[in-house]
């Protein structure tokens, strides 16, 4: 166990958070900063926005407190304009453009919070490090830039074309340590950016199993009996859901069954109504753990990852998973842990869901598998010691004397003094 002598000043920088907002990277930032509270004194300095598309204004301006860690909220000066940032994007994805495009990009892509900004400028000193959540948006590029000596990244980057701006080189070369969720992500943002001078970890988050789950409380309360696929995230086309979509339904009518397609969490894109696909919305936790309890495959198409909790819970609740072939971060977390399979293309696809649902002896060999890589490496005990060590190596030897204890020692942690 570790200790403190004086907790170290933490704030965490992050453009929403809250227990109602599924976002992966606000999930991370959620999860890490409350596992962090007994080891420091932690804030989280976010915006009042709620929708990640809109930016609009809507918890109230001010200091709360969730789960232990204090939550100051600051106002979004301005909505997201959807016509001229979607104008913007367009342009950016099928012309030549500037760092000036780029710039007037990020000023629409947001949120733009001034007294977010001035917050940090007036609290650079008290707090001990600022931990910026996720490269891509406006708090962590303006925020970076105003306390580079105190910064570290969490980028969460995918393959994904703004990863490949030239307004982003500043973000990835500021900070003084760089924290990623895979060995894949870091590969990607060393290969984009060339920034392996900055001190780097590879740790990603902690996930646990709840004292209590019931799958069969899930198909009473929903009523659904049959067999199922589950996916759990944002609908958003970005997420690759309408391909989901299309291929499970092409499915069923070259292979009829009642096998089911059940899907938590919200969005922009309306997922159509349909006998065997099941949108269920915002769900609690415990119905997310008793769903993964009852369901036969986790499914997840999305090409752009750095990390996927949502499988690391299904493989901590015995549920194998099936993940799109076309991004290396889940195909990796397959490869190294064998809990999965992954699929390009429909073919493969369909093929195999023709295996997967029916064959409980694989699918029990694949959960214990990625049971037991999510065990080893992702464990909180262990996660909380990486973010400890990291914090430790990043504030030098002056803060020698805070810290004591024992723990494993073997982490990966790259650290150039």
């Amino acid at each position: 166990m570790v200790t403190l002598d004086s907790k170290l000043r933490l704030a965490f920088v992050v453009q929403r958070y809250g227990q109602e907002i599924g976002g992966g990277a606000e999930l991370l930032c959620r999860e890490v900063a409350e596992h962090l509270v007994p080891y420091a004194d932690v804030s989280v300095l976010t915006t009042c926005a709620q929708d990640y598309a809109t930016w609009e204004n809507t918890y109230p301006v001010g200091q709360t407190e969730i789960s232990g860690v204090r939550v100051h909220r600051f106002a979004v000066d301005y909505p997201r304009r959807a016509a001229k940032f979607q104008s913007l994007a367009r342009q950016m994805a099928l012309t030549v453009h500037t760092p000036l495009d780029e710039h007037a990009w990020m000023l629409e892509q947001g949120p733009i919070s001034s007294d977010l900004l001035k917050h940090i400028d007036k609290y650079a000193d008290y707090y001990d490090a600022f931990l910026f959540v996720t490269y891509l948006y406006a708090t962590t590029y303006f925020g970076i830039q105003m306390v580079p000596n105190k910064a570290i990244l969490i980028p969460a980057a995918h393959d994904e074309p703004p990863l490949y701006y030239s307004v982003f080189r500043s973000v990835f070369h500021l900070p003084r340590h760089l924290i990623f969720n895979t060995d894949a992500e870091r590969r990607l943002v060393h290969s984009v950016f060339g920034n392996e001078r900055i001190p780097w970890s590879v740790i990603g988050t902690g996930v646990e199993r709840p004292a209590q789950t019931d799958p069969r409380r899930f198909r009473e309360k929903y009523g659904i009996a049959d067999d199922f696929l589950l996916y759990v995230g944002r609908l958003d086309e970005s997420k690759n859901v309408p391909e989901l979509l299309d291929y499970f339904q092409r499915h069923k009518k070259e292979n009829p069954s009642s096998l089911k397609l059940v899907l938590m969490g919200k969005g922009p894109y309306s997922v159509p109504t349909a006998g065997d696909i099941i949108p269920l919305g915002y769900v609690s936790d415990q119905d997310k753990f008793d769903a993964l309890g009852a369901a036969q495959v986790l499914v997840l198409p999305s090409r752009y990852e750095s990390l996927s909790i949502a499988i690391l819970e299904a493989w901590m609740m015995s549920c194998p998973v099936l993940v799109n072939g076309e991004c290396d971060v889940l195909v990796e977390q397959c490869l190294r842990s064998n809990g999965g399979l992954y699929y390009r293309g429909y073919d493969e696809f369909s093929m195999a869901l023709g295996v997967m649902p029916a064959n409980s002896g694989l699918r029990r060999q694949l959960a214990s598998a990625g049971a037991a890589f999510t065990e080893l490496e992702y464990a909180w005990p262990m996660v909380e010691w990486r973010y400890l060590q990291v914090l430790y190596r990043y504030l030098g030897g002056g803060q020698k004397e805070r810290m004591r204890g024992t723990g494993p020692v073997d982490v990966a942690v790259n650290w150039y003094p």
